[in-house]
């Protein structure tokens, strides 16, 4: 599946795991939490962007091997931030 990044035509189609598409071929997402508390098998979180009655499949604690510093990006995306940056200056 190749989508244009944002429904950009003028950005060249790219592979639709390359881009934050919702139009993707699995409904599985990522989403990092703050744990707020933990009462027996029930753990009640903020920042959770998903519907109720949506299954958890795996929780795991985030740390420091989970970020990474040196990281690239494909010019497309370089291009989209720049105009992002531009309209909030604007």
């Amino acid at each position: 599946m190749k989508v244009h990044p944002r429904g950009r035509v003028d950005i060249e189609k790219v592979g639709v795991f390359a881009t934050r598409s919702p139009h993707r071929p699995n409904p599985i997402g990522l989403t990092l939490v703050k744990l707020l508390s933990k009462k027996g098998r029930t753990l009640t979180v903020r920042g959770l962007d998903a519907y109720d009655g949506t299954p958890v499949l795996d929780i795991k604690p985030y740390d420091r091997r989970d970020t990474t510093r040196r990281f690239r990006v494909p010019a497309w995306w370089r291009k989209l931030e720049r105009e992002d940056k531009r309209a909030r200056r604007s």
